[in-house]
């Protein structure tokens, strides 16, 4: 046998001393370094604009910081695509990190729910279920500080709260309990368990960069193993580099990100029934959105054993991580849960629920009609849904239903983010734009109807990207009828 192979059995290498030549004959290096030069300004921006300021006192650096970190991102995200797949792994990786600790460079600057999660678990510490009394209580008193708690100042400044007793405290809603459910209130605890005294806000931060980079680390390996491994990295950067991760994830420390990890566990690494359940119930219990992705996981599923075990390992999994707080906090286990429900945030009388349909329906109906469209999505996304791929499914309840109820909260779309990367579906990233558009404009803009714009520009971006994607299909199915 011949020491040297025929010379069309190679692989072609590069002249020494010359770099690898990539698509259109542009260097893979000049590329790598062109990618490394946007995450390295993404990262830039992140950090200058937390350090501007919060949400009162200059939202309008802030709504300039997010969209030049916007604009940095999708450039970034284009141009990793033609990075060959080592080098852009390695970009993914190095800035999901360097992205995540960003967010680490200053305090919460647009939303006080963390002070919620350092409270509750310090009261869980303490041996008291957090559904049990609210912050301003007198039986809890004793574990104020004042770091949650704030004395001897006016009370005025970005999210603190006085209460009609006079205590002034930075924990939103604190005459009511907590609405968060108990696998949420698990992990409060464990940050609070593992935090050194007086780290104020820095342990729940640190913790959300760790479930964020996390979760790059399970899409990556999701994608690579049950999608194509070369659009693995590009597809990951979605939500490594995302600007909401950093901002939301990260400096607000949402505990979204943790129904985010489990979600793509659930759907990315295993099949329908008890384990794929399980994980799902486990997303749930941290937030509810999840539940929207459960028709998503049952994709193509027609068998009615494995749909059953779907569906009874994501309820036995809720229900099992309620007990031990109805045991302490008897029917009070679901706290303020159902009031914000019905207010979630829409309190501003220029935002309202389905500001979309309100264009076209009385406010009367508009609710029913969403409530219908979305019990039919879901039948489609089942029964029709592609089980090889539940992501897709999943993405396209979770992202119609936030454009039909237009949140104004934009972390509520970091699970759309989750599944863009597991898709590739950028154009839904539009939903969580607009989420921060509503969040950040409705002061800047007075007299204009923001809600039903930034989501119905929305809803026209994932239109037209679903246009475009048809498209090839559509000029296949031309050549073949022309050839008939």
């Amino acid at each position: 046998m011949s020491d040297t192979a025929p010379a069309q059995h190679q692989s072609p290498q590069p002249p020494s001393g010359r770099p690898a030549v990539s698509v259109n004959g542009t260097p893979a290096r000049i590329r790598t370094i062109a990618v490394v030069v946007l995450l390295a300004a993404l990262t830039a921006v992140v950090i200058g604009t937390l350090r501007t300021g919060d949400s009162q006192s200059d939202p309008g650096q802030l709504a300039v910081g997010y969209s030049l970190a916007w604009t940095l991102f999708a450039a970034s995200a284009w141009a990793v695509r033609k990075v060959p797949a080592r080098a852009a792994t390695g970009l993914v990786i190095a800035g999901a990190a360097a992205v995540a600790l960003a967010g680490l460079a200053a305090p919460p600057r647009t939303s006080t729910d963390m002070y919620r999660y350092a409270w509750d678990g310090r009261v869980q510490a303490a041996g008291i279920s957090p559904y049990a009394y609210p912050p301003a209580a007198p039986e809890p008193a004793k574990l104020r500080d004042d770091w949650l708690f704030p004395a001897g100042g006016s009370c005025q400044g970005w999210g603190l709260t006085s209460t009609d007793s006079g205590l002034c405290t930075r924990i939103n809603r604190p005459t009511v309990p907590t609405i968060y459910p108990p696998v949420a209130e698990a992990w409060f605890v464990t940050v609070h368990v593992l935090s050194p005294p007086g780290s104020r806000h820095k342990p729940l931060q640190a913790g959300g960069a760790v479930l964020a980079f996390g979760t790059t680390a399970a899409l990556l390996a999701v994608l690579r193993r049950r999608g194509d491994p070369r659009q693995a990295p590009a597809r990951t950067a979605l939500w490594a580099w995302c600007p909401a991760v950093p901002l939301e994830a990260v400096n607000n420390a949402h505990i979204d990100t943790l129904g985010v990890l489990l979600t793509v566990l659930a759907l990315g690494t295993a099949a329908a029934g008890a384990r794929r359940g399980g994980l799902l119930g486990a997303a749930v219990a941290v937030k509810l959105l999840p539940l929207l992705t459960v028709p998503g996981a049952l994709s193509g599923e027609r068998g009615p054993a494995r749909v059953l075990r779907t569906l009874t390992a994501t309820a036995a999994v809720v229900v099992l991580s309620y007990l031990p707080y109805v045991a302490a906090s008897g029917t009070g286990v679901l706290g303020y849960l159902p009031g914000y429900l019905q207010e979630e945030g829409y309190e501003p009388g220029d935002v309202h629920r389905f500001a979309l349909l309100r264009l076209l329906l009385p406010d009367s109906t508009a609710g029913v009609v969403v409530l219908v469209l979305l019990a039919l999505l879901a039948l489609y996304v089942w029964w029709r849904g592609d089980p090889a791929r539940p992501w897709r499914g999943a993405l396209l309840l979770t992202g119609t239903a936030l454009l039909l109820v237009s949140p104004n909260y934009p972390w509520y779309s970091l699970l759309v983010v989750g599944l863009v990367a597991l898709d590739g579906r950028w154009e839904w990233l539009a939903v969580t734009v607009a989420g921060s558009v509503l969040y950040l404009g409705g002061g800047l803009l007075p007299g204009i109807p923001l809600q039903a714009c930034a989501y119905g520009t929305a809803a026209v971006c994932v239109v037209v990207g679903a246009w475009l994607r048809a498209a090839p299909a559509r000029q296949l199915l031309s050549r073949r009828r022309s050839r008939i």
